[in-house]
Parts: C-alpha cells; structure tokens; sequence
C-alpha cells in the first residue's frame, strides 16, 4: 500500500482562504495544515457526494466521470458503490492519484442489514428490546463495513403519527420516548464504541426534521407544524442521536413551516450545532438542495447552493449545486469563506474518527467480505430479532400455539410461499434467494406425520379471483387454516405511500371465503405498517402482526406459531379502526368536550368509534401477566426528589412468557395542555409461570418538564397521574404531587 501523501508533506503556512472560527478551534493539526494545502476549488469537491453506478435512490443527475472527478478532487463522497474489490478500487484513485490523497467516505442505505436482512425498522421496534435492535445494528454494521461501506443513511428516527406515510417502515412508530430510546440503540450498534474500527460504519440520523408530519401522509408533502409540537415530539429522537454521538445528520426533504429543512437555519445552525453541540456534518438528501428551487425558496441552482451553505449544510448529495456555484459564490462575497471551512473541517474530522486517514483501506477486505457476509451466526441473530419483533394481536380460545402434530395445515395467501416481499423495503444488498419462506419455515417446524396443504389463493394486488376456488378447496382438507396475508414490500417505503390502508386487492375476500369454511384460521400478516382490520378483528379467532421480517421470515413465524417461542412484541404505534381516524396517536391532548358515547355536541365520529382498534404498546402472550397495584416511595415529591414508581408483575399463566411493562404520566394542570399520557418507562422481563418480579421506575423532574408559552422547558409543580401497565389503554393508575423549588 502506498503511504498517503498527506502525512508526508511539508507544513504549508499559507491558507487559501481563512480558517473558519470552527476550524480554527479544532485541536487535530494534522486537519488544520491539511485545511490549509487546499484549493478552494479542493475543498468544494469535499463536499460533493456523487451515487456510483445506476443504483439510484431518487432522480438521476447529471452524468459524471467518476473516476475523473475523484483524480481531480472533486468529490468527497460516493455513495452505492459496494464491494470490497470496487471500493478499493475506487479509493486507490481517491489516495494515490489524487493531488492531496484524502479518502472518500462509501455511503449506502443499510436500513435494517446489508446482506443478512433484519425486521423492518417498524417492526424491530415492535421488540421493545433495544439491545437486540443494537445488535442488529451491530451485524449489519460488521456486514457493511467487510463490503467496504463506512457510512449508513440510518437511522431514520422521524417519528409516524399517520400509517399512509411509506417510510413508517423504516422508523420506531409513533412515539418519541421510544423513538429516542431506538435511535440511541441503533447508533451504538451502527458506530460501536471506537468508530476506527473497522468493523463499524458511521451513522446518519435523518431526516432532520418533522419529515414524518408529512401532511396527508404522502411523502415529500409540506410540514406545518408548531414549534411546541416540533421540540416535544420530533425533536427527541434527533437530540438522543446526537447525544449517542451519531457522526452526520441528513436534511429532510420538506419543507417547515414556510422554509425547507435544507435552507433551514434554525434547525441546522440554531438548534442542532450551536444548542445541541453537534460537531459532525450534516449531508443534504437527494438532490434537496435544488429542490428548493421547485418549493419555491431559491431562484436557481446558484441560490440553492447559497441558501443551503448559509443553512449549514454541509455536502451536498447529488444535486451538484455545490462543485458548480460555490467557487464563484465565495469569489463574489456571496458565501463567506469561514462557512466553507467550517464544512471541510466538519467533513476531515468526521473522516479521521472513522479510522481514513490511518488506513483508507480498512473496510476492502474481500476475505471478511466472504468470511462475513450472510453467515451462520448473523442468521441466527436475525432468526432471534425477527421472532422477537412479531406481535400476537388475537388468540381466541387458545387457537395458538399449534400443535406441530396436526394431521393437515393449509398455508393459504400469496405471501405463504413468497421469497421476495419479506425482504421489505430498504433491503441494500438482500437477495431474494437468501429468504426463507414462511412455507419452509412450516414445513421445517412440523412433525413428520404433517401435512402441510399450499395454495396461492389470490395475488397480493390487483383483481384476479382464479385460485380462490383452490385456496377453499385446499383449506377443507386441513385441520386449520394459515393465512399469510399483507403487503408486498413495494407498498411501504420512501414514495409508496397508501390512500387506503387495508388489505389490498382481494386478500380480504379470499379471507372471507376462508373463515366461511367452519375451519379455525390464524392471520399471519406481513406488512409495513399499520392497517385497518376490523373484519378479521371480529371474525378470526388469531391473529399474529409479523411486519416484513427479512431473511429468517419462515423460521422465526414458525417459531411462534408452534410455540417454540412465546410473542412478546407490542405495537410501537396505533392500529386504526378506520381510515378516518387518522392521523391517530396516543398522547394526544384532550379536548374541552370529550367523546362520551350516546351524547350528543362531544368529540366523536357519527359512523365508528373514537377508540383505535389496538392501542400503543399493545401485544399478548401465550401465557398471562398480572400487576400489583402502584406504589410510589412518596406522596409529595420535592423537586429535586426522585419518584420511585413500583409495581409487581406475575406471569399467571402456564407458560414462561416475557411482559413489556411501560410506565405513562400525565400532568394534570400546566401552563400549556398536556397530553392524556406520555411514556417515560419501560421494561422488558421474561417470567417464568408463577414467576413475580418487582419493577420500579424512577422519575425525575426532568422527566415531567415541558416547553412553557414561552417555549422555555421547565417542571412545573403541582398533581401528575402514573399509569403502569401492559398497553397504553390497560392500565393501573396512582397519583402524586411535586413541589415548588
């Protein structure tokens, strides 16, 4: 390997341009006189970041040499470039034929694993287990980084009020407790504790910010939110990445209140690097820079570079706004040199921490790429998430766990033997042939003497009925009915927002035909996001949320259905009755006029009810849990006190089972309205029957602050409700009072 140039050359005294305030403070000299060497025109290519090859994630740009422009230093970054062979290749260029030899950081969408392919987002967050979401991040980071990807565009932790929006999938649901508590576990599995290692990847929280408050839940569409709304419930998630010490954060697409996110000063100057200290470097989306021209912000391609420099964007993906105007912006006084620095120094910076600048070519190895890359332990781990992260929504009469020695199944529905839509969206490099199917998985599970009956029944879209006659004739030979049914992995996801939210095609009516055979019928869905459900609800007797669970999809369903595993997710945001409830969520405000059923002038629906048909934080177990009731250490908190919440949870059933157990407050009278509960707690124990367990939650007075009308966070004093329970519905409730100061 040849040395990198840089380590080698002559301390250079005089600098291009001056040193930003940032730069100049940084304490890595090797960076200040590297910073110094630059061109103008060298340090613009550092924040430019091309997509390699035709893996585009959104609209395509300009045709570029990569190579070329990588000779002359014109980009800091590729991303979708992959395999330790080509990206060797590639930085070989970056190292050693180009002038300054600086290393360029390989990007990818690593959602949810590289090749060994994890549950959804959605879904890993239906474990409430964070150190398994960790170590899924943690595998895939080991997978990743062997393929010669440094840098995931994960996690996103936008938080989802509204199941039409397609990238609910790719987040932790609804809640910003839980979604800051995934989003720290996700940037430690990604990072680790030493981001120089090579078996780590740098993380990217996105998309920054409220992208999820997407109005009518279709992607890329206008975000007007308040700005309490904004710090209490976007925010969260944002401020526990950075806290974790996620390396870069993304602008979001939209716009807020009137200015898109990546012209946005105050979210990106303001709040993120100046309030929160963030010190790495913020990367546009796709092409979202010029975006702001149609969004009606930037004259041109020229303002938009402008704008989005001043916003404190910091390397532009794709739009190449920056290599073109930006040279000449600085020349004329329209972008101060200090901001440009500032962008280099953020960009070195991260770039050292990652281990470049030691050995560029740590991550193209194509031994561990071969050694790592979809083996033996990685599926084992992804067999244990996938199982970990299913959600038993119905079980009337005990219909589940099945005995592995029936004499007939019928495995019915066109996700039944599918070795595609399980991969979800966002599944970077997964194939299609690594999926083992929910048919295998069975087939695997049951006993020799079993007969497991097939049919497609319908497709997962469109009209066709042709194999409904089939699907019924099959399922009357068995003893009980398996209906897989959902959604195909292209309806959720970035652009595949749904306007209806049900089963779709004619999967409702081959289930119809399937109950109307007298034969007890298990629901198995695979889907991204929440949907609506209230025929099945009422007329099958189980029902098993499976989300889109990757590569151990057939093993790890099989594993509950049969129950060699007791479920133990909950649901991490709200099933709607019906589409007209949304956007729907638990910790809403209330109203001065409650809905109260039979009366009239109150806040209610004339045609469905108020309720969602599965609450937040629902999900059951083969086996049954009881709580004791609360009991707090004291009555009156004084301010700097510590509220000890306890119950005690016993496992009243037959079967060792684990309980999520979420600890909710509410603020009875505030400066500003409150909503009806908030999550502030949570616990996941595993019991074995008879098993009790003491569960104690401690409450600080910065757990019940809030922004006041001023939008100052503070604690109030005064009377708080704690809720502890199993759901956000069924609960157990105490009160206590804090103190003045």
């Amino acid at each position: 390997m040849k040395p990198i140039r840089i380590f080698l050359s002559a301390i250079m005294m005089v600098s291009i341009l001056s040193v930003s305030v940032f730069a100049a403070q940084t304490q890595d000299r090797q960076i200040r006189l590297l910073l110094q060497r630059m061109t103008l025109e060298e340090k613009i290519g550092q924040l430019t970041q091309y997509s390699y090859g035709m893996d585009l994630t959104g609209p395509a740009g300009e045709p570029i040499k990569p190579e070329e422009e990588i000779r002359k230093g014109r980009i800091g970054s590729l991303l979708n470039a992959t395999g330790a062979e080509k990206t060797r290749e590639l930085q070989t260029i970056a190292v050693e034929e180009s002038r300054l030899g600086i290393p360029l950081l390989f990007g990818l969408d690593v959602i949810h694993g590289y090749r060994t392919i994890f549950p959804i987002p959605l879904g890993e967050a239906a474990s409430w287990d964070l150190s398994a979401i960790e170590q899924s991040a943690r595998i895939a980071a080991i997978e990743a980084s062997a393929a010669g990807v440094n840098w995931t565009f994960a996690p996103m932790v936008d938080i989802a009020r509204d199941p039409r929006w397609g990238r609910i999938m790719e987040g932790a649901g609804e809640d910003p407790y839980l979604g800051a508590e995934v989003a720290r576990a996700r940037v430690r599995g990604f990072q680790g504790n030493d981001l120089g290692r090579s078996d780590t990847i740098l993380a990217c929280a996105k998309h920054f910010a409220a992208y999820g408050a997407a109005q009518a839940g279709r992607d890329y569409s206008t975000v007007d939110i308040s700005r309490r709304t904004l710090h209490e419930i976007y925010l969260p998630p944002f401020k526990a990445a950075a806290e974790a010490g996620a390396g870069t954060f993304m602008n979001a697409f939209n716009e807020l209140n009137g200015i898109p996110c990546t012209g946005n000063r105050y979210l990106v100057r303001e709040v993120l690097k100046k309030r929160w200290g963030f010190d790495g470097f913020v990367v546009s989306d796709w092409d979202s820079i010029k975006e702001m021209i149609v969004h009606g912000f930037a004259e041109d391609g020229r303002h938009a570079a402008e704008l989005a420099m001043h916003a404190g964007c910091d390397m532009d993906m794709m739009s190449a706004a920056y290599i073109a105007h930006m040279a000449d912006l600085v020349r004329q006084g329209k972008v101060p040199p200090a901001q440009i620095d500032e962008a280099v120094t953020r960009i070195l910076s991260v770039k050292k921490r990652v281990g470049l600048f030691k050995d560029p070519y740590q991550y193209c190895s194509p031994e561990r790429e071969r050694e790592l890359l979809l083996n033996d332990k990685h599926q084992a781990i992804a067999r244990d998430v996938a199982r970990k992260s299913i959600v038993l929504l119905k079980n009337e009469n005990g219909t589940l766990p099945l005995d592995r020695d029936l004499k007939r199944i019928a495995l019915i529905g066109p996700l039944a033997d599918n070795q595609t839509d399980p991969l979800g969206s966002w599944s970077a490099k997964g194939e299609d042939k690594d999926i083992i199917t929910l048919r295998r998985g069975i087939m695997d599970a049951v006993s020799s003497n079993t007969e497991v009956l097939f049919a497609r029944g319908c497709d997962i879209d469109g009209e066709g009925t042709q194999d409904m006659a089939e699907a019924v004739r099959v399922a009357c030979k068995a003893d009980v009915i398996i209906a897989a049914l959902g959604e195909s992995k292209n309806m959720s996801g970035e652009a595949h927002c749904r306007g209806d939210i049900g089963l779709p095609g004619r999967q409702l009516e081959l289930l119809q035909k399937l109950q109307a055979t007298g034969k007890p019928v298990v629901l198995v869905l695979m889907n991204g996001r929440p949907l609506t459900l209230v025929w099945p609800s009422q007329n099958i007797p189980a029902i098993l949320e499976t989300w889109l669970l990757g590569t151990q999809t057939g093993p790890a369903i099989a594993d509950v259905l049969f129950g060699k595993v007791n479920p133990s997710g909950k649901l991490p945001v709200t099933f709607p009755y019906a589409l007209g409830q949304v956007p729907i969520f638990y910790n809403h405000k209330m109203t001065g006029r409650p809905g109260v059923k039979g009366q009239a002038y109150r806040s209610t629906y004339a045609d469905i009810p108020v309720e969602p048909l599965y609450p937040f934080g629902f999900g059951l177990s083969y086996t049954q849990f009881s709580y004791s009731p609360i009991r707090l250490n004291r009555a009156k908190v004084a301010y700097d006190e510590i509220a000890n919440v306890s119950t005690t949870v016993t496992n009243t059933g037959s079967r060792q089972g684990a309980e999520v157990v979420q600890l909710y407050i509410r603020d009875l009278k505030a400066s500003v309205t409150r909503p009806v509960k908030e999550l502030k707690g949570f616990s996941k124990i595993d019991l074995k029957p008879g098993e009790s367990r003491k569960v104690t939650f401690a409450l600080t007075a910065e757990d019940l602050a809030f922004y006041n009308q001023t939008m100052t966070k503070v604690t109030e004093p005064g009377k708080f409700e704690v809720f502890v329970g199993g759901n956000s519905r069924d609960v157990l409730k105490a009160e206590f009072t804090l103190l003045s100061k």
